[in-house]
């Protein structure tokens, strides 16, 4: 990611020739450079700068929209929207200043501005709210971080405040192929829209992103992937491993850990993480279920390998997510489980930056309260007592266009869906053609 760090340039220069001439405009006793005076003041209200001279400022985010085309079975069309919460266009200030010589001490604040949630768009909602605001609103801004940390080259980091928690994103940032943000593990495009029964078109109560990850955060993938208000812990690397832990929001805590490295001709990277909730009001589902007092447990694990002279390359997620629930009030609640695989070849074939072409598969089991059918149920005739268990698949593939000279990626997708359960319904397929786009600054 470009990032542009702004300092006293502006000061020394423009703005130290803007106050001479307006002194001399005073001194003339006119307003002969009142234009000038004028333009100088939208400058410094229009440009960042450093409030001091010891803490630096970066300066740094994207811009991400997409047109998409969706197919349920009974009825498509055509959105325009942003690429989700948490990948959203956003702009983040950061910085830090040095303590001691290995010591430094620096804030993040990370703001992103939605315009429509891809995360909560459907067939009955054209521009999505923000997901993570409450009340959700469209075309809202919300703070997805805010922290300050200390670091220590030999130490390590920690980190005070609302962020990423250790297992937040922990598969997902090791797919190095360059395909990460138009395909992941994550529902991003398709969570909200509703699963329609075959035959009958009903839209029923179930929705693609499914009741997989409960309320932890996630959809299908990434349980546990919202900023929280934490205190984390980050090592610093040796031979290529690095730990990562966290703990916060009565009581959250997550440990990950992390390897990069290189190996002949081959890039790697792996990552494994665990989460534990001990909320005493965790989890919802979108039924409205509350399970009390227990402890919510999700396992990840992913892996991305590269052949450098060849580009081609492989990456696959895993995660499990549970309840050890010392009520069990319902006899079982049920585990979901998600697997991610994705490959294909990364290779510089034109002037504009590398291309990537991909494939894609992921399968998604979830039973008991992990079912959306057997939580959910449904408005069609049927016996869904015995709908506790159910599956989503998704195939697709697409391209990614690198523009180095705009420090930008543009891509077009296709993914395919099919949903089913243990009852005697059917549903229809879901399919859906996206073109995309992210700038960098």
């Amino acid at each position: 990611m470009t990032k542009f760090r702004v300092g006293a340039l502006v000061a020394a220069g423009v703005l130290a020739g803007g106050f001479a001439t307006s002194a001399s405009a005073a001194d003339l006793g006119g307003n002969c450079c009142a234009d000038l005076e004028e333009r100088i003041a939208e400058l410094e209200a229009t440009t960042a700068r450093k409030g001091n001279r010891k803490v630096s400022l970066t300066v740094s985010g994207w811009v991400g929209q997409q047109v998409m085309w969706w197919d349920d079975g009974r009825e498509s069309n055509t959105y325009v929207t942003d690429l989700g919460s948490t990948i959203a266009s956003h702009v983040k200030f950061t910085g830090q200043a040095t303590i001691l010589p290995g010591w430094y001490a620096g804030y993040v604040l990370h703001l992103e501005a939605t315009g429509s949630d891809s995360l909560t768009t459907s067939q009955n909602v054209v521009d999505g709210p923000n997901a993570l605001l409450v009340p959700h609103t469209v075309n809202g801004v919300s703070t997805l971080q805010s922290y300050w940390f200390v670091k220590s080259d030999q130490l390590g980091k920690v980190s005070i405040g609302k962020a990423s928690d250790a297992a937040d994103n922990a598969a997902i940032l090791v797919d190095g192929s360059g395909s990460l943000v138009p395909a992941n593990w994550v529902a991003f495009d398709y969570n909200s829209f509703f699963i329609r029964e075959k035959g009958t078109g009903t839209l029923s109560p179930a929705v693609w992103g499914g009741n997989f990850c409960q309320s932890f955060g996630g959809a299908l993938g990434d349980c546990d992937g919202v900023p929280r208000n934490v205190v984390r812990y980050d090592s610093p690397t040796f031979g290529g491993f690095s730990v990562s832990a966290s703990w916060g929001e009565d009581d959250i805590w997550a440990i990950t850990t992390r390897y990069a490295g290189e190996w002949h001709d081959f890039k790697v990277a792996a990552v494994a993480s665990y989460a534990e909730s001990t909320d005493e009001l965790c989890c919802n589902t979108s039924s409205g279920f509350v399970v009390l007092n227990n402890t919510q447990r999700y396992f990840q694990a992913g892996a991305y390998a590269e052949h450098v002279p060849t580009g081609l390359w492989m990456y696959g997620a895993y995660g499990h997510n549970d309840y050890d629930d010392p009520t069990n009030l319902t006899g079982t609640r049920g585990q979901s489980e998600t697997w991610y695989l994705k490959g294909g070849i990364r290779q510089r074939w034109n002037p504009l930056g590398h291309t990537v072409l991909y494939a894609e598969y992921e399968h998604a089991h979830g039973e008991g309260i992990f079912a959306s059918s057997g939580v959910d149920g449904f408005t069609a005739a049927g016996d869904f007592s015995a709908a506790n268990k159910d599956t989503t698949k998704l195939w697709g593939g697409g391209i990614v266009q690198e523009i180095d000279a705009a420090a930008m990626s543009v891509w077009l997708k296709y993914r395919h869906l099919e949903y089913d359960d243990n009852s005697d319904i059917r549903f229809d397929d879901f399919q859906y053609f996206s073109f995309g786009g992210l700038i960098n600054y």
